[in-house]
């Protein structure tokens, strides 16, 4: 428990800190600066959530509340901002077209299977299950924090290379994601691979090709805020970096790991596809000599 509690006031301490950076350059709506009401809004709605989310021991709507956030958190500084740019308006439209079609991919899959793994222990613990809908939050404003400092600024500047290198780069990642989704979804359909792992498609060349497609869009993200980013503003180039760290480390990669090795573990052809296959970038297979 109290390791828990620390960790949210430290997830706290850390957004605000980084909600303050990102205010320098916002415009304000009237007197508060439009960057940190759109930080707030994602641990809102998550800590909003969670009360019937405990109360029901239930995780069906943590993806959904996470999208909804997204969603909300650039509709509100698209709606707000005096004079919104072309170079913030896309970044709201690329935002909200990722947040919508993953949310509602997640919701369903979730719904279908009628639980997600990843929380079946943690959701019968206030404050673990507590800390997890904080880190929602949090995931949801430092993953946009480039993009709402972009959508949220005074700067303005010329479309250009910056935008066009973004956008190619979301364009890849979204796709990449997209179509891993797919390829996973349909091997699921097929009641023979129940108990299997996917090793067709995208998966022949990466374990995990859907999570590296994420953090190539939101790199997009980054790479078309950057021209607009002024002092202290820099700091939220660490969106990107932060949803590859956790994707990796916390949530997805790394959970899915663990129980890879629990359910197939002692399979030879799990192992071998291991040894052979790269963990996140899609990369020819490496020979079993070469591990």
């Amino acid at each position: 428990m109290l390791k828990s509690i620390i960790t949210i006031v430290a997830v706290l301490f850390i957004s605000g800190g980084l909600a303050v950076a990102g205010s320098q350059g916002s415009v304000y709506v009237p007197r508060v600066p439009l960057f940190a009401i759109c930080a707030s809004i994602g641990f809102i709605l998550h800590w909003l959530v969670f009360i019937p989310g405990f109360i029901y021991q239930t995780e069906h709507y943590f993806d959904l509340t996470g999208s909804i956030s997204y969603i909300a958190s650039v509709t509100v500084a698209a709606l707000l901002h005096p004079n919104l740019d072309p170079r913030g308006f896309i970044i709201c439209v690329l935002i909200f077209i990722w947040a919508t079609r993953l949310g509602s991919f997640l919701f369903i899959r979730v719904k279908k299977a009628g639980q997600d793994r990843r929380f079946t222990e943690m959701k019968t613990r206030f404050w673990r299950y507590l800390l997890t809908w904080t880190l929602g939050g949090a995931w949801v404003f430092i993953t946009t924090a480039a993009g709402l400092a972009a959508i949220t600024s005074m700067t303005q500047r010329p479309l250009g290379i910056w935008l066009v290198l973004g956008i190619l780069l979301w364009i890849t990642g979204f796709s990449i994601e997209v179509i891993a989704d797919w390829q996973k979804t349909r091997f699921r359909k097929d009641p023979e691979n129940s108990e299997n792992f996917i090793t067709t498609g995208l998966w022949n060349y990466s374990r995990h090709p859907n999570y590296f497609g994420e953090i190539i869009l939101w790199l997009g993200i980054a790479v078309i805020a950057f021209p607009t980013l002024v002092g202290w503003q820099f700091l939220t180039l660490i969106s990107p970096f932060f949803v590859t760290f956790l994707l990796i480390k916390i949530s997805g990669v790394k959970l899915l790991e663990e129980g890879g090795q629990k359910r197939w573990g002692d399979d030879p052809a799990y192992q071998k596809y291991l040894a052979t296959t790269s963990v996140l970038v899609p990369l020819p297979k490496r020979s079993n000599q070469q591990v």
